[in-house]
């Protein structure tokens, strides 16, 4: 997988207090494409951050209908992908790329 595929894939790291509970568990959050597949996340999470990938879990989360000044707007679809880390690896996913 190239360097740019990758980045594609990853584009950001989910910083709330749940994925930040995750980091207990070894795991790191990762806002992914809605096309992007478990394999291909793996990929590129290795080919960026040079870590082993022990699981890959996802989900996808609705966009929510909201109003402003009256007028119905529809937030995107996001998906989210959960990557559990081999023991003795770590992303510190404040640090940039």
């Amino acid at each position: 997988m190239t360097a740019l595929k990758s980045y594609d894939i990853v584009r950001s790291p989910v910083i709330t207090e749940k994925s930040t509970l995750g980091s207990e568990q070894n795991q790191v959050t990762f806002r992914v494409p809605l096309t992007a597949s478990k394999p291909e996340i793996k990929a590129a999470i290795e080919d960026l951050f040079g870590v082993k990938v022990k699981a890959v879990n996802t989900l996808r989360l609705k966009g929510k209908i909201k109003r402003f000044r009256g007028i119905k707007g529809r937030r995107p679809d996001v998906k989210k992908a959960m990557v559990t880390l081999e023991e003795g690896h770590s992303i510190d996913v404040t640090t940039g790329v």
